[in-house]
């Protein structure tokens, strides 16, 4: 069976309001179907495209090149330092991203809340999750 969402649950999916998901919906941008109760819906693969096709990359801000594609550019909220190791907390988006870092190296990049700042991921280990469904069943 194939996975479908409701209007409101795609539109927080893809970050934007219900009003944009549905003018998307409106023009054709994404095809649609109605679900068990008859409402609305997108479905997940769809959807899934559409962000993949539609997403904006982070603007380049580095300069130099990389071997690491995940980057998320966004502004510094919070920046917790000791002598040694500092916390750093990102809003990339609707994502929050938190690194640990040296206190040198914070100073170094001169991090600080309101500063831009991208975030570059690269792990051999990610890992997956899917949510439950509320009666506990996978």
């Amino acid at each position: 069976m194939a996975t479908t969402y409701r209007v409101k649950e795609a539109a927080a999916l893809l970050g934007v309001s219900d009003d944009t998901m549905r003018r998307w919906l409106d023009h054709g941008d994404l095809p649609t179907t109605r679900d068990d109760a008859g409402r609305l819906a997108v479905d997940g693969a769809a959807l899934a495209a559409f962000a993949r096709d539609r997403g904006a990359g982070p603007p380049e801000v580095l300069s130099g090149g990389t071997s690491a594609r995940n980057r998320f550019t966004g502004l510094v909220t919070a920046v917790t330092c000791d002598k040694v190791m500092a916390e750093v907390e990102m809003q990339c988006g609707p994502f929050t991203v938190v690194s640990l870092m040296s206190t040198r190296s914070v100073e170094a990049l001169g991090l600080a809340p309101g500063s831009l700042a991208v975030a570059v991921v690269k792990a051999t280990t990610v890992i997956v999750g899917t949510p439950r469904a509320v009666d506990g069943t996978p």
